[in-house]
């Protein structure tokens, strides 16, 4: 198992913890140097924030850490591809590189519905590595929704 297969798992750990709340399963982790700065999952239902997608709160949680709103270096391992919101917040907080897991054909942001990082007007570009375990990411997602429907 690589290391992103690793960190990547962790993140699935995240995404398993949401449903215990009733929230889509996604999770993230956020490493820098190969240290694990802060971990979450989706908020949003039990936080009663839109905004609180586990890409945003694993930011806001790594720059309290670290006494920065700059997290340059760091990664940024999520179990769904990034939508636009957390897209522009990974930006803005010069996050390194996003490692997604499943794509999301609805409001991917990474090359998947849409792709900033093809435009030209941002400032930052990170890189992106998508379909780490993959499979596994999807089938949570997938697993979760179809629960939702029966």
């Amino acid at each position: 198992m690589s290391n992103n297969e690793e960190y990547m798992s962790l993140a699935l750990d995240e995404a398993e913890k949401a449903i215990g709340y009733g929230e889509v399963p996604v999770g993230a982790l956020l490493v820098v140097d190969n240290k694990i700065i802060s971990k979450s999952h989706n908020m949003v239902i039990r936080n009663h924030d839109p905004t609180a997608h586990a890409e945003i709160n694993v930011i806001r949680d790594s720059c309290e850490i670290m006494k920065n709103y700059r997290l340059t270096g760091a990664r940024i391992f999520v179990t769904l591809e990034p939508c636009t919101m957390c897209y522009g917040a990974i930006v803005h907080s010069r996050v390194s590189e996003i490692i997604f897991g499943a794509r999301d054909t609805k409001i991917g942001a990474c090359g998947s519905c849409t792709d900033f990082s093809k435009t030209n007007f941002f400032n930052h570009r990170p890189k992106i590595t998508g379909g780490v375990l993959e499979q596994e990411c999807s089938i949570i997602m997938k697993d979760f929704f179809k629960s939702r429907r029966a």
